[in-house]
């Protein structure tokens, strides 16, 4: 009974949780964070980010099945690059056509020194800020819409 109980107060959970999802994922055999990630153009702190309640830092308890959250409208960067051994900042940022500081700003999980990037991990690279740590919002950066958040600007 507590079992079933707390299945149906989770699935109640959960269904609230996603209601405010615009995009969703259901895991498969053989799904990492970092897989769903690259395969659904998320990048891996937003998916972790937008889950934070059901997978687990080093997202190791996906279970098949599982229907995730892949964006809400406050967080949703659809442009992202997989990073490649041995990648720089300066070269994703580079080759994706933004700044290091954007780049930084936009993946909360990168250090500011940007040493701990890991093969797989997918970043994002928008020009539109999903993320401001810092508070500053990046020079050159105006309102992309309806300020709804601070977090939400575009480069010109």
């Amino acid at each position: 009974m507590f079992s079933l109980a707390t299945f149906a107060f989770a699935s109640v959970f959960l269904a609230t949780a996603h209601a405010q999802c615009t995009r969703t994922y259901t895991v498969v055999t053989g799904d990492t964070c970092d897989l769903i990630s690259e395969k659904e153009g998320v990048s891996s702190f937003q998916l972790t980010s937008v889950n934070s309640a059901t997978i687990n830092s080093e997202c190791s308890n996906l279970f098949v099945g599982e229907v995730l959250c892949l964006a809400t409208q406050e967080e949703d960067c659809t442009d992202v690059a997989v990073v490649q051994s041995g990648e720089s900042c300066l070269e994703i940022a580079d080759n994706s056509g933004i700044s290091v500081t954007w780049l930084i700003e936009n993946n909360p999980n990168v250090n500011t020194d940007c040493t701990n990037l890991r093969p797989g991990e997918v970043l994002c690279v928008a020009r539109t800020s999903i993320f401001i740590r810092s508070g500053v919002v990046p020079s050159g950066a105006v309102p992309s819409g309806p300020v709804v958040s601070s977090r939400m600007f575009l480069l010109k």
